[in-house]
Parts: C-alpha cells; structure tokens; sequence
C-alpha cells in the first residue's frame, strides 16, 4: 500500500515531485508538424529506452506529461508528443471527439508526427537507438498500434485503454516490435469480441504479445481523474488503481527484459 501511495502521490503532484531530477524541455518537431516535451533525468549516466508517449484523446493535456515525467523519473529518455500538432486540449468529449477525428483525417501527418518524434529521440545521446518504445492511452494506444502495424523500427508499443480494431490487420512480418496491451473487460469502448480479433491479428502476425484484461474494470483505468470526468458527462469511465498499477510494473517490465 505504500508504493501505491506513493505512485497516486507522484501523479496527482506532477512537476513538482520530480523537479529535484527530471529536466522537462519543450520541443518543436520540423517541418511545422507541432511540438512535444522531453524528459529527461539528470542522474542518467549510461544510455537507455526512448520512449514516445501519446496522449488520450484530450489532447497533450497534464495527464500525459506526467507519464512521461514517470518513465523519466524511471531512468528512460521520454518524449511526449502532441498528435493533434497544435496544442489543442480539451476538457469536453465534444472537443475531444472533434480534436480526435481531424487528426485521424490525416494519417499521413500523424504518421509524419510520430516518425519526427522517433528521429528526436534517435538524436539524443542518452537514448540507446536500439531500444525505442512507444506508449499510449486511450487514443494513443491506437497510434502506437497502428505505427506497430506500419512495420515502424521499434523495439516494443504499449496500448493502455486503447483501442485495438484495425481495418488493415497485420501479416505475417509486418510487426517488429513486441506489444503489451492493457484493457478493461467492463469497457465498451473496447468490447471483447474487439479483444480476441486483436488476439487473432497478433497470433496470425507473429507477434510477441502480453496482453493483460482485467475483471470489472472500465476505460481510462489508468486515470486518477475518470471517476470525475465519468460523472461529468455520464461517460463509461473509472479509475482503478490496481490495474493502473499492476499495467505499469508490466511496462518496467516490458521495457527492460
């Protein structure tokens, strides 16, 4: 109970917990393809995982800045890129939705975005080229699949909350990396029948899947602030911190075996 006290505590406090170690450092990707934050921590001494971090639908909103300060904090080079280029965060699902689809409308800038983001973290010294990941929640768990299923140099993606359909699923060697998927079986946003075609996508791919579902638990698991949002708007969305954390520790590990 203690270490998940203090894993909510780092979460909710954001910057401040990590300002003692963690440089934050806003970016801008070329070609005007938007901007991103980097974290990185100053008593790394050898190189190791670059990890692109994307963002719930929201938009790059604090939420996703303090994941990536957490795998800073964790001893990784973490860049957290704005998919939607712009600085656009919302705080209605309308806006939300609205930000959402116009990204989606333009797949080959997203794609654009996310290879920029790549190639920032190539450059960095502290990042070992061999191991470059890629984490997302909710929308971005989606993004990090599809950059997956695009044959993207990765060493790993890790989807929490995301969405797992695909109207292009991947064949055999498309897939490079190896995929971690984290999802709730009470959420509807992505349904079972969702869950075992993914399961058939991977297994036909090759891949080397960790999948993790867990009983009762809804979309956004890894949120502290859900429950209110889900209150708000009447959305099917809760907290739950043992999947927030139990999907975590299967990140650290994911990251480093």
């Amino acid at each position: 109970m203690k270490r998940l006290g203090l894993f909510i505590l780092f979460l909710v406090m954001g910057q401040s917990a990590y300002a003692a170690e963690i440089i934050e450092t806003e970016v801008t990707l070329p070609d005007g393809l938007g901007t991103g934050v980097m974290y990185l921590n100053e008593k790394q001494k050898e190189p190791s995982a670059g990890v692109i971090v994307v963002h719930e639908w929201w938009g790059l909103n604090e939420y996703a800045r303090n994941r990536a300060r957490m795998l800073a904090k964790e001893g990784f080079v973490a860049l957290a890129v704005d998919m939607y280029g712009t600085g656009k965060v919302a705080t209605h699902p309308k806006d939300a939705t609205a930000f959402m689809e116009a990204a989606l409308a333009e797949p080959e800038k997203m794609n654009a975005r996310f290879e920029a983001a790549r190639q920032m973290l190539l450059k960095q010294q502290q990042v070992d080229a061999k191991r470059i990941y890629a984490i997302g929640y909710c929308f971005g768990g989606a993004v990090v699949l599809n950059q997956a299923r695009r044959g993207v140099d990765l060493a790993g993606v890790a989807s929490f909350h995301g969405s797992l359909g695909t109207d292009s699923p991947a064949q055999a060697g498309d897939i490079k990396a190896k995929v971690l998927v984290a999802t709730g079986q009470a959420d509807p946003m992505v349904p079972a029948e969702q869950v075992t075609g993914f399961v058939s996508e991977m297994t036909t791919a090759g891949v080397d899947l960790r999948l993790l579902s867990f009983p009762g638990v809804q979309h956004s698991f890894t949120n502290p602030g859900a429950d209110a949002v889900a209150k708000r708007f009447e959305l099917p969305l809760g907290y739950d911190a043992h999947a927030d954390l139990t999907s975590w520790d299967a990140l650290m590990n994911f990251m480093t075996d």
